[in-house]
């Protein structure tokens, strides 16, 4: 295996990478000659739910339900009459019925017709939602859910739809929630999406957005994560034509869409969801205790059993194809690993990595997973929020890892949040700063990011909150002279661009802070009396000329032009020049460009020497301290920096200016 060639430390644990390989393979070659491809395994969305037969004229509804003792199709249909049309059990536990057209042709179930199953079992009479359900509305009296038959007698128009592709070193990520992307305290929809925010993620040079929350979910509260219904996009937002449109015009304006995908666990609701769906415990969940995740409440996919398998790679299948998703984030992925769901101490040892508490089935699953994704499309990208560095997760199957793309960088953000809780910044140590940037693996793509929405729920803050707190509410006019806006605007930049150009081959942000959004994040719930107040995006603070937002969203807008504009991120990893303790500074180098950060809260230098790689002349690419960006104009752009001999070679002699960066290349002879 080339991940333990690679790797040394890994030498020990040799066997076992090499019998992980070896249990996918024998499992994928047996899926092949059953299925004669995993990707036709994956193809079960294709048989369940609702399929209209034109030769035969009328509905299949088949259902997976094998412990069912009797299995009703009922709706709006037929005046939710519960009894009126049985399925027949067939072979595996899948139960079938066919409804043929009417005696004028008409179909029996017509578009937008609510449905639902009536099941008894050995516990007596339960209805739900069908597994493969791909529309879902919720009444607003009852607030439960039934299923939709969507069938619009005109087909989604995917023409003129492009195919997009990203190199590796030119991900740049928009993370975004559908719901609260609008200003006004509700629900915001894919068309407010589509016409207000596509063209501000393009504006800003991100090309991929990646959309939580997608899948249905019965608690708005749960941000997404408490899936119901895996194959239906949620009715909140709008339709499902209007959630195609809103990606074919995200993918017109050169936008990646990646689907934030939670296949980690669902919801424990059995109206709604998969939980007893044929009457008991333990078809798609593990059974028993196994089966419920100790501190989220939810359930957790049994990932041995052939039947989940298909499901869930069924479930990628149908997204790429009928909503032409490019890529996926799955979430969860520590929690998928190992039995105990990532909740130990400390990970790091190989008895971790390696031994009783992994979940191989999980593995499996995963490694089949991105085989399908890749196989469906050669420019998909899968990304894994991990946290425990597990060996081999973004590294090819055939290296022996598990074939993802990309895994978060989610260290960084709990590394900035716990900086900015227990240290003040006089304090901070520059090579703890530059060590957790870049504590990665050399060959392992990383998403890198300084908060995302898991850093600004409720309890928490965004870093522009965390930094300025209550002095955003009447001191971010340009006008009101604060030491606090001040401190905050500079070290917000500091903190974007640092970790841009360190910490990883992507790089994210969450919407609205690229502008420095306040507050947190908080759904509506019972703890909040159902209030949306932040569940929202004040998008105005931005366009308001009078506010400091503007210096940022200008900053954020700038450091996606650079790293694009030099390659920032095509280089796995910078080059340390210097790490000044005492003056708090530190100077490295990547894609051509040469950064100082000065963090010290005071202390400018004139005349400070910054080592460089070749000698010759230097000009001042990118400052911070712009007046554009809320900065004081300390630097002239202008000028030209000759190297000259010094102690470590040849250095440039600068003013370094506290609180700032000051990004410089090589002028070209």
């Amino acid at each position: 295996m080339k991940l333990t060639e690679d790797d040394k430390w890994l030498e020990p644990a040799k066997f076992v990478i090499e019998e992980r390989y070896s249990r996918f393979l024998n499992h994928y070659e047996a899926i092949v000659k059953d299925y004669g491809s995993v990707y036709s395994f994956a193809g079960m969305h294709n048989e369940m739910g609702f399929h209209y037969d034109a030769m035969k004229r009328g509905w299949y509804f088949r259902d997976w339900l094998p412990r069912a003792k009797e299995v009703y199709l009922f709706g709006s249909f037929n005046s939710w009459e519960p009894c009126q049309y049985p399925l027949t059990r067939k072979d595996n536990g899948v139960w079938e019925i066919f409804l043929p057209d009417d005696a004028d042709n008409n179909k029996r179930v017509l578009h937008n017709e609510n449905v639902l199953l009536n099941i008894k079992s050995a516990k007596g009479w339960c209805q739900h939602l069908p597994a493969y359900t791909t529309y879902a509305v919720q009444d607003p009296i009852t607030k439960s859910f039934t299923a939709v038959v969507w069938d619009p007698e005109t087909p989604f128009d995917w023409d003129g739809d492009p195919h997009l592709k990203i190199d590796a070193g030119e991900l740049f990520i928009y993370e975004c929630h559908i719901g609260m992307a609008q200003e006004y305290e509700g629900v915001g929809s894919y068309r407010e999406f589509e016409t207000l925010v596509i063209p501000h993620i393009k504006s800003l040079g991100y090309n991929a957005v990646q959309i939580m929350a997608i899948a249905e979910h019965p608690y708005y509260g749960s941000f997404g994560y408490q899936v119901s219904n895996f194959f239906a996009p949620s009715s909140r937002f709008g339709t499902p034509h209007e959630l195609k449109q809103m990606i074919k015009t995200a993918h017109l304006n050169g936008i990646y869409v990646i689907m934030d995908v939670v296949h980690s666990h669902f919801a424990n609701n059995t109206l709604e969801g998969l939980n007893e769906l044929d009457g008991e415990e333990g078809l798609y969940d593990i059974e028993g205790p196994a089966g419920v995740h100790p501190y989220w409440n939810t359930k957790l996919f049994d990932y041995g059993k052939l039947q989940v398998q298909q499901f869930l790679l069924s479930n990628l299948r149908y997204w790429m194809e009928e909503y032409h998703i490019d890529g996926f984030r799955f979430d969860g992925v520590t929690s998928m690993l190992y039995k105990h769901h990532g909740y130990i101490d400390y990970f790091g040892t190989l008895e971790n990595y390696f031994g009783k508490d992994v979940n191989n089935d999980a593995i499996t699953y995963l490694m089949l997973a991105n085989t399908l994704v890749h196989g469906i499309s050669t420019n998909a990208i899968t990304i894994a929020e991990e946290v425990s560095g597990m060996p081999g997760l973004a590294r090819p199957i055939a290296d022996g890892g598990m074939g993802f793309d990309y895994r978060m960088a989610m260290a960084i953000p709990d590394y900035w949040i716990k900086l900015l809780k227990e240290q003040k910044d006089e304090e901070w140590n520059m090579h703890n700063l530059w060590k957790v940037m870049n504590d990665r693996i050399w060959n392992v793509k990383t998403v890198a990011y300084c908060e995302s929405h898991d850093q600004a729920i409720v309890g928490d803050k965004t870093i522009a909150f965390r930094l300025m707190d209550k002095e955003m509410y009447h001191s971010m006019d340009k006008d009101t002279p604060s030491i606090v806006i001040d401190r905050g605007i500079s070290l917000h930049k500091l903190i974007r661009l640092f970790t841009l150009m360190l910490g990883g081959q992507a790089y994210l942000n969450f919407m609205g802070n690229e502008f420095g959004h306040p507050e947190w994040i908080d759904f509506p719930r019972k703890e909040n009396n159902w209030s949306y107040k932040y569940a929202r995006r004040q998008w105005s603070l931005m366009k308001n000329d009078n506010l400091r937002y503007s210096f940022l969203l200008h900053f954020d807008k700038e450091i996606i032009a650079l790293a694009k504009d030099k390659e920032i991120l095509k280089q796995n990893f910078a080059h340390l020049l210097l790490c000044d303790e005492e003056h708090k500074t530190i100077a490295f180098q990547r894609g051509g460009c040469i950064a100082v950060f000065n963090w010290h809260s005071l202390l400018s230098m004139p005349g400070y020497n910054v080592p460089v790689t070749e000698p010759g002349r230097y000009r001042l690419l990118f400052s911070s301290d712009e007046r554009r960006f809320g900065g004081f104009h300390r630097v002239d752009k202008s000028s030209i920096f000759f190297s000259s001999p010094c102690k470590t070679g040849q250095c440039i002699t600068i003013y370094n200016i506290n609180r700032s960066v000051n990004v410089f290349e090589k002028i070209e002879e």
